[in-house]
């Protein structure tokens, strides 16, 4: 089984193929090909993935390649992770939105709709030529903003396109190592859109053990979440949100802290990975070890701006121990190649899932999953105050996608300013004009 990760030279790729190398089963991924427009990061992963899977006998084959057409021909799945523009411009996306008082992370707010405007018109080029050379092929999107992305894609692709996260994996995980409960055998309710989502219980053999977790401040200083919205927010929410929520229910304070940092994560993270390619240019650096020692600080200030505001203190070890977005890729392309049915939670088209939204608005939520895809089941509807930041947030979505498509300025106007974390139609003005300035990228978007 032939496995292509577009985006090939990316940093996280090594955790997918540490993946592929535990998996002996049968049907399992027996060939891996790269492709990255950018030869020197790709020959860097490369050499990582090398080491990885020294004295592995049935490691999967590699290639790697710049030609994206032979990287699509015969292949069976197709990880997107690419990064349009680099770090460069993600740090770039939260500097513009910094200046102008707003949050701008690479998902959330003005951020992420910069990204996304930039990686949309990429990845719909990509969707179609996957459609073209390999049509049977089922694609699995990383790529930032995940919900957006595969929404985009999904126009091209139908339910063969399945984004992914780890995040909802890795708060269910969290609570349930709170709670002293098995996270294997515990089912989580979880709703909403990618980095917009609650736990609303967490069933073990037939009880929710949630409310119990609510009732007792102590337990919810065991873990990340509890301390960084804090028990009396979390009893009065009912329901235990996504870490990416303290942007929204925190947001004076996130921007704040985001001002006041010597760095953005972007800046940090563009720093950090310029240093590891350019250790990897010397062929006698160990790839995997200084790769190990790089990902060790990246994990490691994971949202620090946001601890900080909080006063949430040092991530620790179950922080960091997200569950994996590799182990949620592998455990997908299992479930459909073997047709081994599980439940993961995934981000796929809403069908009838969410009342509020149209059946082909992408959702994230606990999905059947089997060799004909991955099904979102029946979910509870969501209290008002959910509703309304999701709703909105689709909002701006489906104005991305119609800037995308139509080029139009004042449709990426529209997105920034429906934007409930932008708030002002002359900010989003001046976004527009501090984001077409900083990305040639933007050049489509035209007046009008």
């Amino acid at each position: 089984m032939k496995l292509t990760i577009l985006g090939g030279g990316g940093f996280r790729v090594p955790l997918v193929y540490g993946a592929l190398l535990a998996d002996h089963a049968e049907g399992r991924v027996t060939a891996v090909t790269l492709y990255d427009t950018d030869a020197g990061r790709l020959a860097a992963v490369a050499r990582v993935l090398a080491e990885q899977a020294e004295g592995i006998a049935d490691a999967p084959a590699l290639v790697a390649t710049t030609d994206l057409d032979e990287a699509l021909r015969g292949a069976d799945f197709v990880f997107s992770a690419i990064r349009v523009g680099g770090l460069a411009g993600r740090a770039a996306d939260e500097r513009v939105a910094l200046d102008l008082g707003v949050l701008g992370q690479e998902t959330v707010g003005a951020g992420g709709i910069a990204y996304g405007l930039r990686t949309v018109p990429v990845a719909v080029e990509l969707a179609r030529r996957i459609a073209l050379l390999a049509p049977e092929a089922w694609v699995i999107n990383f790529t930032n903003p995940a919900g957006l992305v595969t929404e985009a894609m999904s126009r091209h692709l139908g339910d063969r396109v399945i984004g992914i996260c780890d995040s909802p994996v890795g708060l269910g995980r969290r609570i349930a190592l709170a709670l002293g409960a098995d996270p294997a055998r515990a089912r989580i309710d979880y709703i909403g859109l990618n980095h917009l989502g609650w736990v609303r219980g967490l069933h073990v053999e037939g009880r929710d053990l949630l409310p119990r977790l609510l009732a007792d401040p102590e337990l919810l200083g065991t873990f990340e979440e509890g301390r960084l919205f804090g028990a009396d927010w979390l009893r009065s929410l009912g329901a235990v949100p996504n870490e990416y929520l303290h942007y929204y229910y925190f947001n004076r304070e996130a921007v704040r802290a985001y001002q006041e940092a010597e760095r953005t994560r972007g800046a940090f993270l563009r720093d950090q990975q310029e240093g590891f390619y350019g250790l990897m240019k010397d062929p006698a650096t160990p790839a995997l070890a200084t790769w190990d020692r790089t990902r060790a600080e990246r994990d490691a200030t994971y949202m620090a701006e946001n601890r900080d505001a909080a006063g949430a203190g040092e991530r620790d070890d179950s922080g960091m121990d997200s569950g994996g977005y590799e182990q949620v890729a592998l455990a997908l392309m299992r479930a459909v190649a073997r047709d081994e049915r599980t439940s993961l939670i995934l981000n796929v088209r809403n069908r009838t899932t969410l009342a509020a939204l149209d059946a082909d608005a992408v959702i994230e939520a606990p999905c059947l999953v089997d060799a004909n895809g991955a099904h979102p089941l029946a979910a509870d509807p969501l209290p008002y105050h959910a509703v309304g930041l999701v709703t909105a947030v689709k909002g701006v979505e489906r104005a991305v996608l119609d800037a995308a498509e139509s080029g139009s300025r004042a449709d990426a106007v529209k997105a920034f300013a429906l934007h409930p974390l932008v708030d002002s139609v002359s900010v989003a003005r001046r976004l527009v004009d501090g984001y077409t300035e900083a990305h040639p990228a933007l050049a489509y978007l035209r007046g009008r």
